[in-house]
This record gives structure tokens, sequence and C-alpha cells, in this order.
């Protein structure tokens, strides 16, 4: 016979990512701590959490509100449009019923002290209600009915255990502030959640979870008008595909020339070099076969509208309108500041896993960077994740890199993530007899041979023409090439 418990049901919290990072939401008959500082987002939480109850099941939820009155946190919840008939509410706050009489409150049980108990109306709503969802917001206003904390600790266990046995699951919310420390309530609750505020994102990380796991980190919250919503930090390790590798042309035979038939699907492939040198055309080359095909595309773009990127790639005699419209191909524009990172991140799974994209290019690094909200101290280490990501879910990647030299020294990348490519493309600005031209060449390519020669590159009404490899000059890459013997070029030259 089996003797393994059963596992315990999860409880959802209402707020989407949320239950993701919970691993499926809270236990059952847990009580969980949400905890920040005012403004934070915890009385929005609690709120999501009460209305995510099934009141067709019979399912009902009990709001003990000890700051904000009962009618702020309805007109609250209206404005996120979340509906809280199925909710009761026990009104303690200073402005409440209970305190608009002479009478004295004590937290302690009405046995101990002559005063009338808190503790005694709380029990007495909940055998009356029977609530499968309680909130004791802020229930460190508990605190200030007693002197004593280890009177303090036995009663709020003690109102837990009871919560418990009576089959409820209970969320406490609590002002974390250095002048008034909440550890003692961590240690008596099965889960904490800290919602905390930085310079310009707020963050979601679950400290303690008791008998489960949880997704470690911080993750990012948005507070709209639609209430509360959590962005999962990118774990690529959790995320995997099978899939057969195969080479993905760009439409311009000597461009696949050099790649011996095109890039591998499945790779991550930069395209570097200085401003107005191509990069994006080059990138929009294979974003654009791949989608004629019918290959499912995005292209992010950090520096461009879309209809920028229309203008251009009609310029050169390759328009995306009908592909867009086809739906083979989406223009996704990032707006400086209005996304973190982990949002962008969490739109870009949509892509691959709900609408099935196979070629994802992101436009540029520099964007990026300068974009996004939430990078911290290291922001390339996100584009490293989203890099792995892909490569684990078999999506091509396609990454512009902006280098700061017009000509001079080299450099692959200025970004130091040339270790995250499996290709690297060099598109360069060279000096020769008196004209700046441009080149292409191929750096690196981890999953196949290729082209190691240069070949000058020119963008037209028609699109990308790749010439014959240039042969006769050496320093091609430092800008200013020489001369070392016969140079072939074009008859018409």
């Amino acid at each position: 016979m089996d003797d393994t418990p059963e596992p315990r049901r999860r409880v959802s919290t209402g707020i989407a990512g949320a239950d993701e990072v919970l691993e499926g939401g809270l236990l059952e008959r847990s009580a969980t701590l949400v905890r920040g500082v005012p403004g934070s987002g915890k009385t929005i939480f609690a709120l999501h959490f009460l209305t995510a109850l099934d009141p067709d099941a019979g399912e009902t939820g009990l709001f003990i509100n000890l700051g904000e009155p009962a009618s702020y946190l309805r007109s609250t919840a209206e404005g996120f449009g979340l509906d809280l008939e199925a909710v009761e509410f026990l009104s303690l706050s200073p402005t409440g019923e209970k305190f608009q009489d002479a009478e004295t409150y004590t937290l302690f049980e009405s046995g101990e002290v002559e005063t009338p108990s808190l503790v005694d109306d709380i029990r007495e709503r909940i055998e009356a209600v029977g609530p499968d969802r309680v909130v004791l917001d802020p229930v460190t206003e508990f605190r200030y009915l007693t002197p004593d904390e280890h009177q303090f600790r036995g009663q709020v266990l003690s109102l837990l255990d009871f919560l418990s046995e009576t089959g409820a699951t209970t969320v406490l919310t609590s002002q974390a502030a250095p002048s008034m420390p909440d550890d003692d309530l961590q240690f008596l609750v099965d889960a904490v959640i800290d919602l905390a505020e930085a310079a310009d994102h707020r963050t979601m990380e679950v400290t303690k979870l008791r008998g489960s796991g949880s997704r470690r980190g911080r993750h990012a919250v948005e507070i709209t008008d639609e209430g509360m919503t959590v962005w999962p930090r990118l774990t690529p390790e959790r995320h995997g595909a099978t899939f057969t590798p195969e080479k993905l042309p760009s439409g311009v035979s000597e461009l696949d020339e050099m790649l011996h038939g095109g890039l591998t699907t499945g790779t991550i492939t930069f395209l570097s070099g200085p401003t107005g040198v191509g990069k994006t055309t080059t990138g929009l080359q294979f974003v654009q076969a791949a989608a004629a095909r019918g290959d499912r595309s995005v292209l992010y773009s950090f520096e461009e509208s879309p209809a920028t990127l229309r203008s251009r790639s009609a310029a050169i005699g390759s328009p995306i309108d009908e592909l867009v419209e086809a739906g083979t191909l989406e223009v996704v524009t990032i707006e400086p500041k209005a996304r973190t990172v982990d949002e962008f991140t969490g739109q870009l799974r949509t892509a691959v896993e709900d609408d099935g994209a196979e070629i994802v290019m992101i436009d540029g690094v520099r964007g990026f960077v300068s974009s996004l909200r939430g990078l911290g101290s290291e922001p390339t280490d996100h584009l490293v994740r989203i890099g792995r990501y892909l490569r684990n879910t078999g999506v091509t990647g396609i990454v512009t890199n902006e280098v700061r030299s017009i000509t001079g020294d080299f450099r692959a990348t200025e970004q130091g993530v040339s270790h995250l490519a499996d290709n690297i493309l060099v598109l360069r600005y060279v000096e020769y007899a008196g004209e700046l031209q441009k080149v292409i060449g191929v750096l690196k390519m981890r999953a196949s041979d290729y082209e190691s020669r240069i070949r000058r590159l020119e963008i037209t009404s028609d699109g990308l023409v790749i010439g014959e490899p240039l042969t006769g000059l050496r320093g091609i890459l430092t800008g200013t090439p020489e001369l070392t013997g016969a140079v072939e070029v074009d008859e018409d030259e």
C-alpha cells in the first residue's frame, strides 16, 4: 500500500504570472505573509487573492481590515475591475464600527483580560462565514494592542492554527520597515512574499515557501488600471525542445555562399558593425526570407518604428507589408523605458511558446540596454539568458550589435557578449581609393563551415548586393586596407 501523502491542492493568487513563480499557487490551508513598504502593492495582492475564489463552487472570502476602511477597499477593487461580491468584511480599523464606541480593545483572549478581544471577534466571524480565503491587512497593526512580543506571537500563531483547522487559506500583509521588523511573523507563516520598489520598477520575490519549491530571484511587477501582473524572470534551463537543425538562407545567393547555405536554425547570430553600415537591412533579409516561406518571424526593434522599417524595406525592393498582413512577420517596437526586462521576456515567451515564432530578431543591443527597466548592474546578462532560451527552444536568433568605431582598431562587439553568439557576421566601413565603402565577412560559425574571405557590400534599390571576395588587400577590418597585390574589381569600375 502506498503511504505517500496526497500533494496539497494549490490555491491561485489570481495574479497573472504570480502562480508561475509559486509553482502553481499558494498551498491550501497555508498562511502567507506578503510584506513590503507602503505603496508596494500588498493590499492589491490581497484583493486579487480574494477575488480569485469560485463563488459558483460555494467559495467565500473574508477581508479583515485593520488599516483602510471597507468602503475604500471596495472602491479600490472596483477601480481594478475586481469583483468583491463573494467577499465579506470585518472592519477592525480605527475608523471601523468596532472603534466608534468608547470600548478599548485588546488582541488577547477575553478570558485573559477584561477588555473586549479582537481575536474573539475574528473567530466568531470566521465561524459564521466559513471562508475559504482570509486576508488580514495589515497584521502588524496587532502589535499596537499589546506591549508583550511573546504574547503577540502566541496569539497570532493561535489564530493561524485556527484558520488552518477551518480549512481557510490565509494571506497576511506586513508593513515592512526598519522601525517595525516582522522577522517573528516570517517564522510563524508557511510562505513569505516580498514586494519591493526599486528606482524604476517593482519586484516580487518568494523568500519562503514551506513544503514546495518556487522560482528564485526577483520578478518584475506591474500595477496598471487592470490590477497587478507579475512577469517571471526568464530561466532558460526550464525550457527545451527537440528539433532538427536546418539551413536558413537569406535569399541573397552571394551571402548564402559565404555562409555555406545560410544560418543554421536554432543558433544565435550577431550582426556587428558601426551605425548605418547595414546591420538591420542584412538581418531583415533572413527574417523576410523565413517569413516568405511561412515560418513565423518576430522582429523587436529598440531603435526604429514599424513605419521606418517598412519604408526602409520598401526602399531596397523588399517590402514587408504583405508579410505583416499575412501574419508570418510581426514587427514590435519597444518604447524607451516602457517595459521591464521581465515583461519583455514574458512577451517573447508568448511569441515563441504560444504563437510559434521560429525566428526572432533583436535590433539592437544598445537599444535593448537603454530601453528596458530593471536590468540591474549587468544588463547584458539578460541578453545572454534570452539567447540561451532561444537556443534551447530551437528558435533562430538574430541580434544586431553596434560598435562605436567607424574605422580603426577592430572589435567584434562593444558589449562583451560575443561568447553568446554562435555566428558573427562583421559589417565594416573601409576607406579605399578615396572612397568610403562597406564590406562584410564571417568571423565565426560554430555549426558549419564558412567562407573566410571578405566581400564588398552595397545596399541598393534592388536590395543587398554582395561582390566577389576582395583579394590583394590586407588590414581591411582596420578600415584602412593596404594594397598587397592585384585587386579584383568589377569590370565596370
